[in-house]
Order: C-alpha cells, then sequence, then structure tokens
C-alpha cells in the first residue's frame, strides 16, 4: 500500500503545481458523480415502499428524482473526465520534461556509460505513458472511498452488521496489491531482456542498420535472438501474472461470501417482517454497487502501483544521475578571447565502474590560435581525449587548464557554448533543415541570412538550394516524405552546424571523414580550415583535429601521437618524420599503401 499512497500524494501534489483549476474542477465533479449513486438507491427504495402502498404521487415524484440523479452523476462523471484527462496529460508532460531534465541534467555524458541508468531509463519510458490513467485512478479512488463512507453509513440504517460489508473488501484489497508487486518484481527482473529485445527491433527495423542485415544474411538469427530475450520476458510476466491472478481471485472470494451474507442477513429481515420491501431493494442495490466499487478499485490500485514504481524509477535516476554533480560546479570566469591557450597536465581518465585508464598521466599544450592533429591506433584514447577537453567527461586525475584556469572552475554550459565540433557520429536530425543547422545556435534558428552564412562557410549552399523548399526542407522519412541525403551530404549539413558558432574558443573535428575518401576529406578539411584561421585571429581559438588520413595530418602545425592513453611523440610533421619513430612508421606505411 506504500506505493498505492506514494503516487497518489504525488500525482495530487504535481496535479496541484500543475493547474489547481483543472484538479478542484476534477474533484468536486467526480465527488458529486459518485454520491449520486448511493443516493439513487435510497430514493430506489423509497419508490418501492411508495409503489406498494398505493402512494402513487409519490412513486411519480421519485421515479422523477431517480431518473435526474442518474443523469447527473453520467453528466458529472463525463464533465470530470475532460478536466482531469487534461490535467493528465499535462501532468505527463511534466514527468517527460523532468526525465529529459534528468538525463541532460548533467553537462557530462558520464551517466550514458552506467549500465544501471540505461536499464532504469528503459522502465520508465515504457511506463511514463500509464500516468495520466494513473492521476484518472488516484481521483476515481478518492471518490470510491468517499461513496464507500456514503454506502457504510446507509446499509447500518438497515442492519448495523452490514455496515461491515465495505470493510470485507480490505483483504481483496491487500491481495491485490501483493499481486501486483509479484508483476513487478518480474518486469524489474526482465528489465535487461526487454532492452535487449528493443535493441534488436530498432536493428532490425531501421534503414542504417538494414543494409548489412540484408547482405550478410542475417535476418533470421536476428529475429531468432530477438525471438529468445521475448520469449524470456513474456514467460517470465505470464509465470507472475498467473501467480498475481490466483492471489486476486482468493481474495476476491472472501469479499463473495461476505456478499452472500450480507444478502442472507436481509432476506431473513425481510421473511420475519422486520424489514420492509424498501429496505430489501436498498440494500440488494447498494450491495451491488459495493460489489463493483470493490471490483472498481482493485482494478484502481493496481494502475497506482505502476504509477508508484514509475515514480520510484524516477527518483532512482536521479540518485543516479544528479542535476548539478558537486564536480560540476563552478566559479571561474570564461576568458572572452583565447590568450594562452587549453594545457593538459597530467590527465588520467578511466570511465565510470572500471579501474582501467584510458588516458595514464597525458599532459600537453595547445596554443591558442594553432593547429593541432591528434593520431594513434584505434583504442588510444583520442576520442576520449576530445571529450575530456569539450568538458562532457571530468578527468580521473590531473587538469584541463583554459588561460590557467582549471576547466572544473569554470562554467562549463558556457565553455561548451564557446567550442565548435563536428564528431564522427555526427547527429542526422530527420527535421527542417533550418533546424537541422539551427541547432548550432538555438537563437539564429529563424534568422536565414545568418544560417545561409553558415551553409556558405561548409560550401552547402548549392545542396539546399536544390531541395524543394530550402531551409524549410524536410529530410529523411521518419516524420514525413523528405529528401533523403548522401553521407557526404548529411556531413556538410554537420559543418554548417559546427559554423553556426561564430565566436568559438575551441574548433573540433574527431574523425569526422572517416567515411570520405581521401579527396572529399581534403575538401572537409580545407572548408574548416578556412573557418578555423578566422576564429583562431578573432577569438584565439585553436583548432584540433583527429585523423587516420596522414595527408591531412602533415597540414597541421603541430601533431600529437598517443598510443595506449599516453603521448609517445609530438612535434611538427619534418620534425616526426626526422625522428623515424612512430609516427614516421604510420606515415611510411600509408604512403606505402597509397602508392601501391
Amino acid at each position: 500500500m506504500r506505493s498505492v499512497w506514494t503516487s497518489t500524494s504525488y500525482l495530487l501534489s504535481l496535479g496541484w503545481r500543475t493547474s489547481r483549476r483543472r484538479l478542484v474542477v476534477s474533484v468536486v465533479l467526480l465527488a458529486v458523480g459518485h454520491l449520486s449513486a448511493p443516493v439513487a438507491a435510497i430514493m430506489l427504495g423509497a419508490f418501492s415502499e411508495a409503489a406498494l402502498s398505493g402512494r402513487t404521487g409519490d412513486a411519480v415524484t421519485l421515479s422523477v428524482g431517480i431518473a435526474l440523479v442518474l443523469v447527473l452523476d453520467l453528466t458529472m462523471t463525463h464533465f470530470a473526465h475532460l478536466s482531469y484527462y487534461e490535467l493528465g496529460q499535462l501532468e505527463q508532460l511534466a514527468l517527460t520534461e523532468e526525465v529529459a531534465g534528468i538525463v541532460n541534467g548533467s553537462p557530462g555524458i558520464e551517466v550514458h556509460d552506467d549500465p544501471r541508468f540505461s536499464e532504469t531509463l528503459v522502465m520508465v519510458t515504457d511506463r511514463l505513458l500509464q500516468v495520466r490513467a494513473a492521476l484518472e485512478a488516484a481521483l476515481l479512488l478518492g471518490s470510491a472511498l468517499l461513496q464507500g463512507l456514503l454506502t457504510a453509513a446507509v446499509l447500518a440504517s438497515v442492519d448495523p452488521w452490514l455496515a461491515l460489508l465495505p470493510l470485507a473488501a480490505v483483504p481483496a484489497v491487500l491481495a491485490s496489491t501483493r499481486a501486483q508487486r509479484i508483476v513487478d518484481d518480474a518486469r524489474t527482473a526482465t528489465a535487461s531482456h526487454l532492452q535487449l529485445a528493443r535493441h534488436l527491433v530498432d536493428l532490425g527495423t531501421t534503414a542504417t542498420s538494414a543494409k548489412e542485415i540484408k547482405l550478410f544474411g542475417v535476418q533470421d538469427a536476428l529475429v531468432e535472438r530477438h525471438r529468445r530475450a521475448w520469449r524470456t520476458v513474456s514467460d517470465s510476466l505470464t509465470a507472475a501474472q498467473f501467480r498475481s491472478a490466483l492471489l486476486r481471485a482468493s481474495g476476491q472470494v472472501g469479499f463473495a461470501a461476505a456478499y452472500g451474507v450480507a444478502i442472507w442477513l436481509v432476506v431473513r429481515g425481510a421473511v420475519s417482517g422486520e424489514v420492509g420491501i424498501g429496505q430489501v431493494v436498498l440494500t440488494l442495490t447498494l450491495s451491488v454497487q459495493v460489489g463493483a466499487q470493490v471490483a472498481t478499485t482493485l482494478g484502481l490500485l493496481g494502475k497506482l502501483q505502476n504509477a508508484g514504481r514509475v515514480i520510484e524509477l524516477i527518483a532512482r535516476l536521479r540518485s543516479i544521475a544528479p542535476s548539478v554533480p558537486e564536480q560540476w560546479k563552478t566559479g571561474a570566469t570564461l576568458p572572452a578571447v583565447l590568450r594562452g591557450g587549453i594545457r593538459l597536465e597530467d590527465v588520467s581518465f578511466s570511465y565510470p565502474g572500471t579501474d582501467r585508464l584510458i588516458l595514464d598521466n597525458v599532459s600537453l599544450d595547445i596554443r591558442a590560435g594553432s593547429t593541432v592533429a591528434l593520431v594513434g591506433e584505434n583504442g588510444a584514447g583520442k576520442s576520449t581525449l576530445v571529450k575530456l577537453i569539450c568538458g562532457l567527461y571530468r578527468p580521473t586525475s590531473g587538469r584541463i587548464l583554459v588561460d590557467g584556469i582549471d576547466l572544473r572552475e569554470l562554467p562549463i554550459e558556457q565553455w561548451q557554448a564557446r567550442v565548435a565540433t563536428l564528431f564522427q557520429d555526427f547527429a542526422r536530425l530527420e527535421l527542417r533543415v533550418r533546424e537541422n543547422i539551427g541547432v548550432g545556435r538555438l537563437d539564429a534558428m529563424e534568422d536565414d541570412d545568418q544560417l545561409w552564412r553558415a551553409l556558405d562557410a561548409a560550401r552547402s549552399r548549392p545542396l539546399v538550394s536544390t531541395l524543394p523548399d530550402g531551409l524549410d526542407s524536410l529530410l529523411g522519412h521518419t516524420f514525413g516524405d523528405g529528401s533523403e541525403l548522401s553521407g557526404g551530404q548529411w556531413q556538410s549539413l554537420g559543418l554548417a552546424r559546427t559554423l553556426m558558432r561564430t565566436d568559438p574558443l575551441l574548433m573540433l573535428l574527431d574523425e569526422p571523414a572517416a567515411a570520405l575518401d581521401a579527396a572529399a576529406e581534403h575538401a572537409l578539411f580545407e572548408r574548416f580550415a578556412a573557418n578555423s584561421a578566422m576564429a583562431g585571429t578573432s577569438s584565439g581559438a585553436p583548432t584540433l583535429f583527429v585523423s587516420h588520413r596522414f595527408s591531412t595530418v602533415r597540414l597541421a602545425q603541430h601533431i600529437v601521437v598517443l598510443g595506449q592513453g599516453r603521448v609517445i611523440e609530438t612535434g611538427t610533421h619534418d620534425a616526426l618524420m626526422a625522428r623515424t619513430g612512430v609516427y614516421h612508421e604510420m606515415f611510411t606505411l600509408q604512403a606505402a599503401a597509397y602508392g601501391r
């Protein structure tokens, strides 16, 4: 019952914060509507007495009154539904925004590496749509309890023992609560299997993975793997639902026995002449209502327990990913222009929950206005280093300094707003072109001149000009019949998005051209270099890029070679080639491969 109380109090308080008017209207209308049923039963009993005693006028008046009360019941319930449905939608929106705030509340992305967080998030999103129904359940449960109190009082006027009939529902309620917990536990135990099943569905239905699935002929294996994962979930939930049904049935058998005793008491009183026919009709009517109330209450309790579970899961999400971790609090001021540059001092990093160092005592200087290339074998730690400099992770040890100021002490959101990045796994936003580009600078999303300047800088104007609605053209087919783009075209829009930031303190490319041929990569870097040169002059922004193609790397003023999480070599292309070390070997191997 604790989860029921938790969810009820939470939903009502959330409703009060969200829309007091709708909540008050819903409560009043439901209370009036639910009280109409016992009143109609009382009038029905009086009508029966009047009709049998020949008081025709009273019988007609009471019959009209009964009809009006029933109409009032239907009317109040209908308008209450309109009010609490809207309120439930607002609460669902509020909770969705709360979950989104938790997921994105921290400036970093460490939380996405925590499997507990991913599993909990799946369970939350799976149940979030039940919140609207849970609010309805909370309001209806309150009205049902009010109706039950009035019903018990009326039954006591016929026979004091009959007042205990609503109490006979307590075992059924407790059994229902326990039954729901069994189902919840089964859902928690199978959450990882459900997550796998959903992932496999995404793989099998997403265009990006369809090509490989088809060509490798793994569709049957994928379906079979999904079937096994789903069968595990289904079998566990089916067994839990069966045990739950047995438990609920046992509780309802007890109530049915109490219901039978109540009927027997009334019939016995009628036979002995102690109870009038009107009271018999009244008791039978109210007994039927109590039965309906119990059945309704059991269903409402299940919905409230589900909502309580959602609230518990949201609290768990919040505990795993605090919105403002202590280590992200800031007090320093971000420089308007970079004078010295960015320095890494003995930076080490391991992902949350692991002890393996991805970076090990890395020290590095990135001078203001310079161009630095980062190279190394796969797994050397290049992308991790880039994310650390962007402020997406905090170092496990060591410091990252921006003009001598520790990045931990700077307002990280402001720093990230001054970083212009294009990653290898850049986002393909299947929205309008202006939205795809405009997220690089939200305040300029409706500024066509600014959007076109970014497109010109990325040399993407010809692409957008050929689309049917220009900047307002829809891209992709997920949300409508939009235009499909090639990988290079998506990338050019990603570059335009990056170049919406006209005053960066850091320009960064993290292997965005990995899927392009050498000529296309060279063209991409030419476009980026032209803009980074201007940024370096105006704001002192250095340019840091990661690439595997040494024809591009050699253009950098300074080259850093990473290996096994450490800085192995640094220098210019000529200096590193003269050293005949790791860089020389990597460059020579790639040059030989191109020469064949």
